[in-house]
């Protein structure tokens, strides 16, 4: 009986080619399949921190997102159609891993940190062997380019979706030490009003695209938002302890 292949989800970094791990970049090389997640069109983030280090032989197999933003028109439903993605993309990556073909998933950031990754693992690793390599994750890129410990001593750290209502945001900023913020986009305009509700906005710090080439660091207070991107994020520093 063929031994089945194994389901490997890569963490690649947030950006900067260079802080793949070195494990990541062995699995990646030895992989005879390699899949990422990306807009049609377009190449991705993930494929382009990689690119270089890929072989001849290596089978790319791209999953195409069908849609990219959750504003659809009635009676679209993004959760529906997303999901029915997830589930034909693992038909797609199982039908490598019954043929004894490893799979390498490549992930931007961290495969378990908001990575897409992780909804493949969801519907697969019951079934086939896995491993899931972490990788440096945008919130700690970020917090590098910016020069911003997260937090000190004893201090909590509150990771928030910037999705979540002006009430629900402010509930948990005023309850945290120190926060990281995400998904902006769109939602940058309620988000730097929560902060100054909150008297967090001087504590906050806006970086757009960390550790890429393109890579912008911005007052938060002069972010245009109708240009900040998916890749933007917002850190609220734990308050600096004199150790």
């Amino acid at each position: 009986m063929q031994a089945r292949g194994r389901l490997i989800g890569l963490g690649v970094g947030p950006g900067d080619p260079e802080l793949i791990t070195v494990k990541a970049l062995r699995l990646l090389r030895e992989s005879p399949v390699v899949a990422y997640f990306v807009a049609k069109g377009k190449k991705g983030n993930a494929f382009g921190i990689i690119e270089a280090h890929l072989q001849a032989a290596q089978t790319l197999m791209p999953l195409v997102y069908p849609v990219t933003t959750e504003a659809l028109p009635a009676p679209m439903s993004y959760e529906q159609i997303i999901s029915d993605f997830y589930d034909t993309a693992s038909l797609d990556v199982a039908a490598h891993l019954d043929a004894g073909r490893d799979v390498a998933v490549i992930c931007e950031g961290d495969p378990f940190f908001y990575g897409s990754y992780m909804y493949l693992h969801d519907r697969l690793a019951e079934r086939y062997e896995a491993e899931v390599v972490p990788g440096v994750c945008s919130m700690l890129g970020g917090a590098s380019v910016l020069g911003a410990p997260l937090v000190y001593r004893n201090q909590s750290l509150s990771v928030l979706s910037g999705v979540l209502s002006a009430d629900e945001l402010k509930r948990k900023l005023v309850d945290a030490d120190a926060a990281v913020i995400m998904k902006l986009g769109r939602n940058l305009p309620k988000v730097r009003q929560v902060l100054i509700d909150t008297g967090l906005a001087e504590r906050a710090l806006y970086v757009e695209r960390a550790t890429m080439s393109n890579q912008k660091i911005v007052p938060l207070a002069e972010v245009d938002p109708m240009s900040s991107p998916y890749f933007s994020l917002i850190i609220v520093p734990g308050e600096r302890w004199q150790g």
